[in-house]
């Protein structure tokens, strides 16, 4: 454990508080900021202030995303999913969706088959095509894939992978089930892999590294599980665990360079980790509340020359890394 944690190169501090739920960069200047007030924020990194304010609904902003530069996907809180297209200066609102789902599942964007996924009501999952909306496929376990252990209960995140050069969709449950849902057929491949037992522990977040075949994932539990997919059978193993020191996690990000990964925690910490060899980096304290997401940009970032990872939360403040090169 690094005994001096670094500091943060900048934290991003509005006029008027508000909690973060939702981090998106659009290009390494620019990063959209969901909030707990139905509103999305555009950040200029080169001045460090925002330029735009999106007003969304009356929803906390639980989830963002870019389909193209110019088109921007907004996830409400109370399940409705929209559409927007940049029109000179302004987003106007293009598609809009409900999809019965209350909860804190977050949609993802397929930039591979420009699809958005998107959580239905108990534990559905609709693919949608990112023009139009309209559903092309729905995943939703059956009474046989539950049988082993038990009901998979409310879909809580998931994330598109791509094996062999076929499609998947990893799947995380309430009942801490992980499933792999294969676009032909639409079904689930063989048994799913279960990583809690305990009633109140249940699944919050994955992500996963297609390069060494592993993911991890994390939730309401004390540990973070990493697992691999058997490359032959697709079937989902659950691999070794990572203790925590406080429960809790809201977002765990492998950063694209395969080098660290970071996790979003209910105490208020950015734990960093080496995603080589598992061992704990740095414990960040900058916020002062739960934090909610995580985001890296995809380049630098010309102040600092560098890339940056944000984070936010409930203490109403970005804060902005520039960490292991």
């Amino acid at each position: 454990m690094a005994l001096l944690p670094p500091d943060p190169v900048f934290c991003l501090k509005p006029p008027e508080t508000t909690s973060y739920f939702s981090l998106c960069f659009r290009t390494p200047e620019h990063l959209y900021a969901g909030t707990a007030k139905g509103t999305v924020q555009l950040w200029e990194l080169q001045t460090n202030r925002t330029s735009y304010q999106l007003t969304v609904g009356k929803s906390s902003v639980l989830n963002l995303a870019h389909t193209t530069e110019d088109a921007l996907l907004t996830q409400e809180k109370d399940g409705t999913v929209k559409l927007w297209a940049l029109a000179t200066s302004d987003y106007v609102l293009r598609h809009e969706i409900s999809t019965e789902h209350v909860g804190f599942c977050r949609m993802a964007h397929d930039a591979k088959t420009n699809t958005v996924i998107v959580a239905r009501e108990g534990s559905a999952i609709s693919v949608l095509c990112a023009k139009t909306f309209s559903e092309t496929m729905r995943f939703k376990p059956t009474a046989e894939l539950e049988h082993a252990g038990g009901p998979f209960g409310n879909i809580m995140c998931f994330q598109p992978i791509e094996l062999q050069s076929q499609r998947y969709l990893l799947a995380g449950y309430e009942s801490g089930a992980l499933a792999l849902w294969d676009y032909r057929t639409g079904r689930a491949v063989g048994e799913a892999a279960r990583f809690v037992t305990a009633d109140a522990d249940c699944l919050l977040t994955l992500d996963y590294d297609p390069v060494t075949n592993r993911g991890i994932c994390g939730g309401s539990s004390d540990k973070l599980s990493l697992f691999a997919i058997d490359r032959k059978t697709q079937q989902v193993a659950a691999k070794s665990e990572i203790p925590l020191k406080n429960a809790g996690v809201h977002r765990v990000r492998i950063r694209k360079d395969l080098k660290v990964f970071a996790t979003a925690g209910w105490d208020g910490r950015i734990r960093i980790f080496s995603w080589k060899s598992l061992r704990p980096l740095a414990v960040l304290t900058e916020h002062r509340g739960e934090l909610l997401d995580i985001a890296y940009s995809q380049g630098i970032v010309t102040m600092w020359n560098a890339p940056v990872m944000a984070a936010a939360g409930t203490d109403g403040q970005i804060s902005l890394w520039d960490l292991y090169k």
